[in-house]
Protein backbone atom coordinates (compact mmCIF):
# COMPACT_ATOMS: atom_id res chain seq x y z
CA UNK A 1 0.00 0.00 0.00
CA UNK A 2 1.20 3.28 -1.12
CA UNK A 3 1.31 5.99 2.16
CA UNK A 4 0.89 9.46 2.07
CA UNK A 5 4.34 11.33 2.49
CA UNK A 6 4.44 13.89 5.70
CA UNK A 7 6.13 16.95 4.32
CA UNK A 8 7.59 20.01 5.84
CA UNK A 9 7.49 21.94 7.44
CA UNK A 10 5.24 19.23 9.80
CA UNK A 11 6.51 19.07 13.09
CA UNK A 12 6.36 15.31 12.96
CA UNK A 13 9.69 15.20 10.78
CA UNK A 14 11.40 16.98 14.00
CA UNK A 15 11.01 14.65 16.59
CA UNK A 16 13.39 11.91 17.58
CA UNK A 17 12.30 8.80 16.86
CA UNK A 18 11.86 5.69 19.29
CA UNK A 19 13.76 2.41 19.22
CA UNK A 20 11.43 -0.59 17.51
CA UNK A 21 11.57 -3.22 20.56
CA UNK A 22 10.65 -5.96 18.11
CA UNK A 23 9.82 -6.76 14.70
CA UNK A 24 6.69 -7.73 14.65
CA UNK A 25 4.18 -8.48 11.26
CA UNK A 26 3.10 -5.06 11.87
CA UNK A 27 6.75 -3.70 11.54
CA UNK A 28 7.10 -5.75 8.65
CA UNK A 29 4.31 -4.87 6.25
CA UNK A 30 5.49 -0.93 7.31
CA UNK A 31 8.75 -1.49 5.75
CA UNK A 32 6.74 -3.36 2.84
CA UNK A 33 4.36 -0.16 2.22
CA UNK A 34 7.72 2.02 3.01
CA UNK A 35 9.57 0.36 -0.11
CA UNK A 36 6.22 0.87 -2.42
CA UNK A 37 6.30 4.15 -1.31
CA UNK A 38 10.03 5.11 -1.71
CA UNK A 39 9.46 3.39 -5.10
CA UNK A 40 6.52 4.81 -6.21
CA UNK A 41 7.49 8.44 -5.27
CA UNK A 42 10.54 7.69 -7.08
CA UNK A 43 13.34 8.25 -3.95
CA UNK A 44 16.25 6.31 -2.97
CA UNK A 45 15.17 6.40 0.74
CA UNK A 46 12.27 6.63 3.21
CA UNK A 47 12.28 6.86 6.90
CA UNK A 48 9.56 6.07 8.90
CA UNK A 49 9.02 9.35 10.30
CA UNK A 50 8.38 10.04 6.42
CA UNK A 51 5.21 8.55 6.94
CA UNK A 52 3.82 9.04 9.90
CA UNK A 53 5.47 6.56 12.27
CA UNK A 54 7.91 7.63 14.95
CA UNK A 55 10.10 4.25 15.25
CA UNK A 56 13.71 4.31 14.00
CA UNK A 57 13.49 2.28 10.30
CA UNK A 58 14.54 3.23 7.28
CA UNK A 59 14.08 1.43 3.78
CA UNK A 60 16.90 2.38 1.02
CA UNK A 61 17.56 1.51 -2.46
CA UNK A 62 20.67 2.87 -3.66
CA UNK A 63 20.84 1.06 -7.07
CA UNK A 64 20.75 3.15 -10.31
CA UNK A 65 18.05 3.37 -12.74
CA UNK A 66 19.43 0.39 -15.10
CA UNK A 67 20.73 -1.58 -12.01
CA UNK A 68 18.60 -4.42 -10.72
CA UNK A 69 16.77 -3.69 -7.03
CA UNK A 70 18.18 -3.67 -4.20
CA UNK A 71 16.04 -3.20 -1.43
CA UNK A 72 16.76 -2.76 2.22
CA UNK A 73 15.62 -2.59 5.29
CA UNK A 74 17.22 -0.91 8.31
CA UNK A 75 15.73 -0.99 11.61
CA UNK A 76 17.30 0.77 14.82
CA UNK A 77 20.29 1.63 12.48
CA UNK A 78 23.45 3.08 14.12
CA UNK A 79 26.10 4.92 12.36
CA UNK A 80 29.52 5.86 12.90
CA UNK A 81 30.69 8.15 10.32
CA UNK A 82 34.34 8.17 9.00
CA UNK A 83 36.02 9.20 5.70
CA UNK A 84 36.42 12.44 4.26
CA UNK A 85 34.05 15.09 4.02
CA UNK A 86 32.25 14.85 0.69
CA UNK A 87 29.41 17.04 -1.12
CA UNK A 88 26.16 15.45 -1.95
CA UNK A 89 25.17 17.38 -4.93
CA UNK A 90 21.68 18.71 -5.09
CA UNK A 91 20.57 16.22 -2.47
CA UNK A 92 16.78 16.31 -1.89
CA UNK A 93 13.90 14.98 0.09
CA UNK A 94 10.61 13.45 -0.50
CA UNK A 95 9.55 15.30 2.40
CA UNK A 96 10.78 18.78 1.43
CA UNK A 97 8.44 20.44 -0.95
CA UNK A 98 8.74 22.69 -3.77
CA UNK A 99 11.21 20.00 -5.58
CA UNK A 100 14.14 21.91 -3.54
CA UNK A 101 17.77 20.71 -4.02
CA UNK A 102 21.16 21.72 -2.46
CA UNK A 103 24.57 20.51 -2.02
CA UNK A 104 24.86 19.17 1.64
CA UNK A 105 28.72 17.75 3.18
CA UNK A 106 28.43 14.35 4.27
CA UNK A 107 31.40 11.69 5.03
CA UNK A 108 32.16 9.47 2.43
CA UNK A 109 32.46 6.34 4.32
CA UNK A 110 29.78 4.74 7.13
CA UNK A 111 29.92 1.46 9.22
CA UNK A 112 26.43 0.89 9.52
CA UNK A 113 24.93 -1.30 12.22
CA UNK A 114 21.78 -2.38 12.56
CA UNK A 115 18.69 -5.15 12.70
CA UNK A 116 17.09 -6.79 9.34
CA UNK A 117 13.50 -7.83 9.41
CA UNK A 118 14.49 -11.37 10.80
CA UNK A 119 15.70 -9.75 14.05
CA UNK A 120 19.37 -10.41 12.52
CA UNK A 121 22.19 -8.11 13.06
CA UNK A 122 23.72 -6.31 10.47
CA UNK A 123 27.76 -4.97 10.63
CA UNK A 124 28.89 -3.35 7.21
CA UNK A 125 31.10 -0.25 6.03
CA UNK A 126 29.57 1.44 3.00
CA UNK A 127 30.95 4.11 0.65
CA UNK A 128 29.89 6.31 -1.80
CA UNK A 129 26.30 6.65 -2.62
CA UNK A 130 24.91 4.00 -0.23
CA UNK A 131 27.14 6.15 2.64
CA UNK A 132 25.40 8.84 1.46
CA UNK A 133 21.83 7.81 1.39
CA UNK A 134 21.61 6.08 4.97
CA UNK A 135 23.40 9.12 6.18
CA UNK A 136 20.36 11.11 5.26
CA UNK A 137 17.66 8.95 6.40
CA UNK A 138 19.39 8.05 9.69
CA UNK A 139 19.23 11.85 10.07
CA UNK A 140 15.16 11.99 9.59
CA UNK A 141 15.31 9.52 12.71
CA UNK A 142 16.65 12.07 14.81
CA UNK A 143 14.20 14.84 13.73
CA UNK A 144 16.96 16.32 11.55
CA UNK A 145 16.59 17.24 7.29
CA UNK A 146 18.70 17.78 5.02
CA UNK A 147 17.70 21.51 4.94
CA UNK A 148 18.66 21.48 8.54
CA UNK A 149 22.55 21.23 7.25
CA UNK A 150 22.34 24.45 4.49
CA UNK A 151 23.33 27.55 5.35
CA UNK A 152 21.17 29.99 7.00
CA UNK A 153 21.11 32.42 4.16
CA UNK A 154 19.56 29.21 1.61
CA UNK A 155 17.21 28.20 4.43
CA UNK A 156 15.69 31.50 5.20
CA UNK A 157 15.11 32.33 1.60
CA UNK A 158 13.50 28.23 1.17
CA UNK A 159 11.69 28.84 4.12
CA UNK A 160 10.30 32.35 2.44
CA UNK A 161 9.20 29.79 -0.63
CA UNK A 162 7.01 27.71 1.62
CA UNK A 163 4.94 29.93 3.63
CA UNK A 164 4.30 31.45 0.04
CA UNK A 165 3.77 28.64 -1.28
CA UNK A 166 1.55 26.77 1.52
CA UNK A 167 -0.62 30.30 1.41
CA UNK A 168 -1.34 29.69 -2.04
CA UNK A 169 -2.31 25.86 -1.37
CA UNK A 170 -4.54 26.79 1.46
CA UNK A 171 -6.16 29.87 -0.47
CA UNK A 172 -6.85 27.21 -3.43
Amino acid sequence: MILDIVTYPDPRLKQPCEPVAEVTDEIRRLAADMLETMYAAPGVGLAAPQVGRNIRMLVMDPAGKDEEKQPRVLINPVLELSGEDVVSELEGCLSVPLNYRADVIRKSRVLLKAMDLDGNSIAEELEGFPAIVVQHEADHLDGVLFIDRISRLRRTLYDSKVKKWLKRKNAA
